[in-house]
């Protein structure tokens, strides 16, 4: 199967300061992901349970229609217990500003961040806008009004 391609415009902030750090880029064939690197000036400390917002030194321009989702970077996760706090991160389509990254050390160990170091991933998806329309009732299903944990473990 072919896989669709978008272009997405993409602008250092800074171009001088950048020119150390790699464009976002799919680290395989087939990857969903691209990974961001961290534009920080100097290694930077993420203590047991602090968060973070990381910069990228990028910004972008989604096309309509589209999103960016920043998710973790596995190896982090399982690794260090480094990962998004609001994972996915949802970057919108009219969204012009620098693209960072909010970190948080769930490890017991603190975890430095140097310059350049792959902390997120993006990955673009499109979005489906909804149209709510208000009833009275809804229809009915098996599940119902089962919440959390009500199939059980």
């Amino acid at each position: 199967m072919d896989q669709k391609e978008i272009t997405v415009n993409i602008s250092w902030l800074n171009p001088e300061e950048s020119k150390d750090l790699s464009l976002p880029a799919y680290q395989s064939t087939l990857a969903a992901g691209m990974d961001i690197s961290a534009a920080v000036k100097e290694p930077y400390v993420l203590d047991p349970g602090e968060i973070y917002l990381f910069p990228s030194g990028f910004c972008v321009a989604i096309p309509s229609g589209y999103e960016i989702q920043i998710r973790p970077r596995s190896g982090l996760a399982v690794k260090h217990g480094v990962t998004i706090i609001n994972s996915p991160g949802t970057i919108d389509a009219d969204y012009r500003g620098e693209l960072r990254v909010a970190l948080i050390n769930l490890g017991k160990t603190a975890f430095t961040i140097n310059r350049g170091d792959r902390i997120a991933q993006m990955v673009l998806a499109p979005v489906i806008q909804a149209q709510l329309n208000v009833t009275l009732t809804l229809d009915e299903t098996e599940r119902g009004s089962g919440g959390f944990g009500h199939t059980g473990i």
